[in-house]
C-alpha cells in the first residue's frame, strides 16, 4: 500500500461531535446507532466479551444515568518494530517507527473507524500505538468489545498531576552567577567549553508553556529573532480540546491553542529549568541554554487523560502544522520532559498500564529519551507507582537537595504496582528549592521531582550538543548517565535491597554528573580515525622480489567528535618495514610513533603522514603488510578507532586488482 494513502489517511479530520446525550438522539442517529450495534455484534459472538473490558467501564456500563462514556479502543494489529537496528541514526529510526506504526493502524482502523462515524460517535484514532479515542454511549461497548479486530477496551477517566511543593521564602537560595543545581549537576564545565546545547531539540509536555517569556523565547523553534516573528508550526500542539478540570470554560488558554499557553505556570517552570536564559534574579536557570525546544500541552490545569498523554506523544514522534496535518518524523526532538504522573486511584491501573507503556517503548525504539519526574509520594518504599515513571524504557528521576540529600517526598522503589519489582528511580537531580521562569514573565522557587527531571533531560541536550554521534543512542545516553553518576546511600532499604548499595530504590545510580557523563561517551564513542595508504604495488616479471627500495606511505585523520582535551595517536611500525619520514613532531619509543595535541575543536580534524621502506625481500606472488596497531588516547583514556586495519597487498603482475565501483544514477 502506498505510504500517500496512509498519510491522507491521517491528515483526514478527526470526527468530533458536540458532547449529547444517548436520550436525546436524533431519529437518523438512533437508526444509524442500530445498524452499528448490528454491525459489530455480527464480526463475533459474545464469548468473553466482558474480559476485554477494564472493569470501571463494566461498573459503567451498568449505572443509572451514565449517557456517554470516554475509553480507548486497543486494536489487536500493532506496528512490527522488531527490524530497528540500533546503529542507525535518530533520523533512520524515527522515520522508520513512524512509516511501521502508520501502516498498522491504516491497514486495521479503517473499517471500525467508518462506522464510528456511520453512528455519530465522537472518537479521534492514534497510530503511536494503534487505538482509537472513543466517547459513546455505554450501551455500545459490548457490541465494541465483541469486535474480533479489538484487543481491549481501556479507561479515559481524567487524572490530577502531582503537583509540586512551594519552597518557603526563607529556604530559597541566595542570589549566584547560576543555579544551585546547574553547577551541581556539572552544566557550568561543558559552558566553559562552548558546549551549551547547540544542535539538541528538546520537547516538554505539560501544561503549557508561556513561550514568549523572555527566559524562554529565543530558544523557542517557532521564533525568529531577525524577523521577530513567530511560527508556530512544527513547534506547538495543544491536546487538550475540552474542560477537563471541571472548572467551566474559563481556562486563560481556552482550548486547542493555535499558540503556546500555559494555564498553569508548571509547564514554564520546568522549560527554564531545561533551556532558560538569565532569570529575573541574574541568575542563569536552564542547563542548556543553547538548545532548541518544542512543546505541548497534555493537561488543563493540571488535569489530563491518557489519550492526551498519548496524543502528545504521537505529536512528539511526527510533529505536524497546526492543522495536524503533514507529519515529519525528522522534526521530532532528542529528549522529551514529562514532569506529570498518572495515579491509579484516578483512572490509570493494571488494566490500561500496556497501552501506556507501549507508546513510551515506541518513542525509546525511535531514538527519543523519555524522561519522568518519580513522583511526590515518598518517603515510604514502592512509591514510584505511576506511567511513566514505573516503565522500563523511560528514565525516572528522584530528587535531591544541595547537600546531596534525597527529598522527603521524593518517590521510591521498587516498582510493585506492574508486579515487576523494578529498580526505580534511575537516577537524582536537583529538586528542591528550583528557580526558574514562571507565567507572566515572572519567576518561582518550587520543589519537587517535578523540578528534577528537567535537570537530566537538559543535561541529554548538552550531551547531545557535545557528542552529536550519540543523537538517537538512548540505550548509550542512559548508559553514560548511569556509569557516571555521584553514587548516593541513605540508611535501611528498600525492597530488600541495602540503601547504602548502588544502585538503590533511593537513589537509583546516584546524582547525575553531565560534565562526566560527555567524558564517558566521548571515550566510548572514541575520536574518528581514518587511514588510508599508497597501493596497491605490483610485482613485474623483471623483479620478481620485492625491492628494497619499495615504500608504503600511511596517512592517518583524527577528527574529534567533540571539545578534545590531551589527544594522543599511537602507530606501531609493521613489522618487516623501516620508518623513513613521518610528520612531525613526533616522539618515538622503539617501534610506536606517537602525535600529541593540547587540544581539538569539534570537527577538527588532524592528519599524519608516516612513510615506510619494505625490509622482506623475500619473493613471493603476494606479500602483505598489515597496519592494525594504532589507537587515540584522550586525557589518559584509549578510545576505540573508528578505522578498519589497514593491508596492504603487493601482487605478482599476472593477478588483478579489483576496485568497487561506484554508479551514479
Amino acid at each position: 500500500m502506498k505510504f500517500r494513502q496512509i498519510q491522507r489517511f491521517f491528515q483526514r479530520d478527526f470526527f468530533y461531535l458536540p458532547r449529547w446525550g444517548f436520550l436525546s438522539l436524533s431519529i437518523l442517529q438512533a437508526a444509524a446507532l442500530f445498524i452499528l450495534i448490528f454491525t459489530f455484534a455480527r464480526h463475533s459472538t459474545a464469548v468473553d466479551w466482558q474480559e476485554k473490558v477494564a472493569p470501571a467501564l463494566l461498573v459503567m456500563m451498568n449505572g443509572d444515568g451514565v449517557d456517554r462514556v470516554e475509553f480507548l479502543i486497543e486494536l489487536e494489529a500493532q506496528g512490527d518494530l522488531a527490524a530497528v537496528d540500533s546503529s542507525w541514526t535518530k533520523t533512520q529510526k524515527g522515520s522508520y517507527v513512524f512509516t511501521q506504526l502508520q501502516i498498522a493502524a491504516f491497514e486495521s482502523q479503517d473499517g471500525l473507524l467508518r462506522e464510528l462515524r456511520l453512528a455519530g460517535v465522537e472518537h479521534k484514532p492514534f497510530w503511536v500505538t494503534n487505538a482509537i479515542w472513543v466517547s459513546a454511549p455505554p450501551h455500545l461497548i459490548p457490541s465494541l468489545a465483541q469486535r474480533p479486530d479489538v484487543r481491549y477496551l481501556h479507561t479515559n477517566l481524567p487524572i490530577p498531576q502531582a503537583d509540586p511543593l512551594p519552597v518557603p521564602e526563607a529556604d530559597a537560595q541566595a542570589v549566584q552567577a547560576n543555579e544551585w543545581g546547574l553547577e551541581k549537576i556539572g552544566a557550568d564545565l561543558l559552558w566553559a567549553e562552548g558546549i551549551t546545547g547547540t544542535g539538541a531539540l528538546i520537547g516538554g509536555q505539560d501544561t503549557g508553556y508561556q513561550w514568549d517569556h523572555p527566559a524562554l523565547i529565543d530558544a523557542y523553534r517557532g521564533w525568529d529573532p531577525i524577523s521577530q516573528t513567530a511560527d508556530h508550526n512544527y513547534g506547538w500542539h495543544d491536546a487538550i480540546s475540552s474542560d477537563l478540570s471541571g472548572n467551566g470554560t474559563n481556562n486563560r488558554c481556552g482550548y486547542s491553542s493555535p499558540v503556546p499557553c500555559d494555564d498553569n505556570g508548571h509547564g514554564t517552570h520546568t522549560m527554564g529549568t531545561m533551556i532558560g536564559t538569565t532569570g529575573g534574579n541574574g541568575n542563569q536557570i536552564g542547563v542548556a541554554p543553547g538548545a532548541d525546544w518544542i512543546s505541548c500541552r497534555n493537561m488543563e490545569e493540571g488535569w489530563g487523560t491518557p489519550a492526551t498523554y498519548i496524543d502528545c506523544f504521537e505529536w512528539f514522534l511526527a510533529p505536524t502544522d497546526l492543522a495536524g496535518l503533514n507529519p515529519d518524523p525528522s522534526k521530532a526532538p532528542h529528549v522529551i520532559n514529562n514532569s506529570w504522573a498518572c495515579p491509579t486511584s484516578e483512572g490509570c491501573n493494571t488494566g490500561n498500564f500496556a497501552i501506556m507503556e507501549q507508546v513510551v517503548d515506541n518513542l525509546r525504539t525511535a531514538g527519543i529519551a523519555v524522561v519522568v519526574s518519580a513522583g511526590n509520594y515518598g518517603p515510604a518504599c514502592s512509591t514510584v507507582r505511576t506511567p511513566a515513571a514505573i516503565f522500563d524504557s523511560s528514565i525516572a528521576i528522584g530528587a535531591t537537595s544541595q547537600s546531596d540529600g534525597i527529598a522527603s517526598f521524593s518517590s521510591r522503589g521498587p516498582v510493585t504496582v506492574d508486579g515487576s519489582g523494578r529498580l526505580k528511580p534511575d537516577l537524582v537531580a536537583p529538586g528542591v528549592g528550583v528557580y526558574s521562569a514562571y507565567l507572566d514573565d515572572g519567576y518561582s522557587t518550587l520543589q519537587g521531582t517535578s523540578m528534577a527531571a528537567p535537570h537530566v533531560a537538559g543535561a541529554i541536550g548538552l550531551l547531545i550538543s557535545a557528542v552529536p554521534q550519540a543523537a538517537g543512542q538512548v540505550d548509550l545516553l542512559e548508559q553514560a548517565l548511569i556509569e557516571t553518576a555521584t553514587p548516593l546511600t541513605t540508611a535501611g532499604s528498600c525492597g530488600g535491597v541495602s540503601n547504602g548499595s548502588v544502585p538503590n530504590h533511593v537513589f537509583g545510580a546516584g546524582r547525575i554528573n553531565v560534565a562526566a557523563a560527555r567524558d564517558w561517551l566521548t571515550v566510548e564513542l572514541g575520536s574518528q580515525l581514518t587511514t588510508t595508504v599508497s597501493g596497491p604495488l605490483f610485482i613485474t616479471e623483471n623483479s620478481p622480489t620485492i625491492p628494497l627500495q619499495t615504500n608504503l606511505t600511511y596517512t592517518l585523520h583524527v577528527t574529534a567528535l567533540a571539545t578534545t582535551q590531551d589527544v594522543t595517536l599511537t602507530a606501531n611500525i609493521p613489522t618487516n618495514t623501516t620508518l623513513l619520514t613521518t610528520t612531525l613532531p613526533v616522539s618515538i619509543t622503539g617501534s610506536q610513533l606517537s602525535w600529541s595535541w593540547s587540544q581539538l575543536s569539534p570537527t577538527t580534524t588532524q592528519q599524519v603522514t608516516l612513510t615506510l621502506q619494505l625490509s622482506d625481500t623475500t619473493p613471493s606472488t603476494i606479500f602483505t603488510v598489515s597496519f592494525d596497531d594504532y589507537a587515540v588516547k584522550r586525557q589518559g583514556f584509549l578510545t576505540p578507532t573508528f578505522g578498519l586495519p589497514i593491508t596492504t597487498t603487493i601482487l605478482h603482475a599476472p593477478y588483478k586488482q579489483h576496485f568497487p565501483v561506484a554508479f551514479k544514477n
